[in-house]
Formats: structure tokens, C-alpha cells, sequence
């Protein structure tokens, strides 16, 4: 039996549209593996540095001399006091299979009339829909641990939520809207709690990583590349055997 191919530009034109587009999607999710591993990276080797104090002092030289993209995943302490009056619940933060928030507070460093915002722990969601779970907050001048990242992470939101407002939960917030809405005066950098939970203090602390995901990026991307192969495969394939149909 001889076989024969043949030429069909339109099938053509459609198998090289399809195998450029899992090309170009499998290059974006290669770039995003990349971006992922760099990020994993810069992460451990900052969190390996010793802690970063902020104090009266260092909190206005740190933003005026190193931008907050180059303090990212910095350990950190700071002394000073919560401002209980502004409590913030960022919704729709689930853990495991249990929904629930993060709990934002700005935080008074001691000897400055600066703030920086403190993501405290996660709660988990009460039985009762509207009803806010329980918190306690310490008195008086502590000291905190954590780790400086440059938001508190985003979540999709639907339309316009409530106002910000002292025991509000809203879906998204950034240090610039707080200050914006408390008069209070932020850093550009949220700082996740990291000091263990006590029983005076439960709530849970096991941040996400922002690297995970890495592997993920890396499947789509050979899905991508293969449907390309594919596209291509199958044009050569079936020409060939409508070019031996039209041989007998």
C-alpha cells in the first residue's frame, strides 16, 4: 500500500494557530515556575539573615534606604503596643477545610508615632454566619516576631464590600487604605506574626508559602507543549491518510 500526503492549508493554518497558542501559554507557564523558583530562593536566603529591629530610628531610615521589594521575607522584631481599636477581618481565608480569617491589627512602635500592620493569626469562622470570632488582645507594650511581606494577600472580590471600619470583615486590605481609613500612620509592609500560639494567645500561625505552586506551573506547562505536539501530529497523521485514499 503506498501512502501519500496531502497538502491541506486551511487544516494547516489551524494546527499552527493551535500549537502557537500551547507554545506561547506553555512559555508563560514556564516563566511562572521560574519567577516561583527565584522567589523560593530570595526567601530562604533572607529568612537565614539575622532579625530586623524596627524602632523608633530604623523604621524611617529602613523605608527611606532599602525599598520594601528588598526587605521581603526579612524576619523582624518590634516592640511596642497593638491598637486594640482596629481590629480587621480579612475574609475568606480557609484553612484546610475550615473557613475562617486572618486577624489585622496595626501595631504602635514604642517611641514613634509609627505603625505597621500585623497580620495576628487565623480564627476560624463561627457557627453563626454574621457572628465574628472571639479574640483577645494584649495590654500594654510586647514584643513581636514575624515575617515582612508586602501585602496580606488577595483574594477575588465581588462588588464593593463594607467600609473599613474598627471590627470590620472585608475581603482585601492594604497598610495604604488603613492609614487611610484610621488616620493612623503605616509602613508599606505587612508583618505576619510568627511567635508561637499560647493558651492565652491560640491563634494559628502556619503562613502559606507565596513559592508553593512551583510544581504546578511546571505540569501545565508540559500540557501545554504536548497539546502543541499534538496539534501538529494530528495534521501530519490524518494527511497522510487522506493522501492514501486518494491513491487507490
Amino acid at each position: 500500500m503506498r501512502f501519500a500526503f496531502r497538502f491541506r492549508p486551511v487544516a494547516l493554518i489551524a494546527a499552527l494557530i493551535v500549537a502557537l497558542i500551547g507554545i506561547l501559554l506553555g512559555n508563560w507557564q514556564q516563566d511562572r515556575a521560574a519567577y516561583k523558583t527565584e522567589l523560593q530562593a530570595r526567601q530562604l536566603a533572607r529568612a537565614a539573615e539575622p532579625p530586623l529591629t524596627l524602632s523608633a530610628t530604623t523604621a524611617t531610615a529602613t523605608t527611606a534606604t532599602a525599598p520594601a521589594p528588598a526587605l521581603e521575607f526579612r524576619r523582624v522584631r518590634v516592640h511596642g503596643e497593638f491598637v486594640a481599636g482596629w481590629p480587621v477581618l480579612l475574609a475568606n481565608r480557609p484553612r484546610a477545610t475550615q473557613s475562617g480569617f486572618y486577624l489585622a491589627m496595626p501595631f504602635k512602635i514604642a517611641g514613634a508615632d509609627t505603625h505597621v500592620l500585623v497580620l495576628r493569626g487565623w480564627l476560624p469562622r463561627q457557627a453563626e454566619f454574621d457572628k465574628l470570632p472571639p479574640f483577645a488582645t494584649p495590654a500594654g507594650l510586647v514584643t513581636l516576631e514575624g515575617r515582612l511581606v508586602l501585602s496580606a494577600g488577595k483574594v477575588m472580590e465581588l462588588g464593593d464590600g463594607p467600609p473599613l471600619a474598627p471590627g470590620a470583615a472585608v475581603q482585601n486590605l492594604t497598610p495604604q487604605a488603613l492609614a487611610q481609613a484610621s488616620g493612623l500612620r503605616l509602613l508599606p509592609f505587612v508583618v505576619q506574626q510568627t511567635l508561637p500560639a499560647t493558651s492565652a494567645d491560640p491563634m494559628v500561625r502556619d503562613w502559606p508559602l507565596p513559592d508553593a505552586g512551583i510544581d504546578k506551573h511546571r505540569g501545565y506547562a508540559f500540557q501545554w507543549y504536548a497539546l502543541a505536539a499534538l496539534a501538529l501530529l494530528f495534521y501530519v497523521m490524518t494527511g497522510f491518510r487522506r493522501g492514501s485514499r486518494t491513491t487507490r
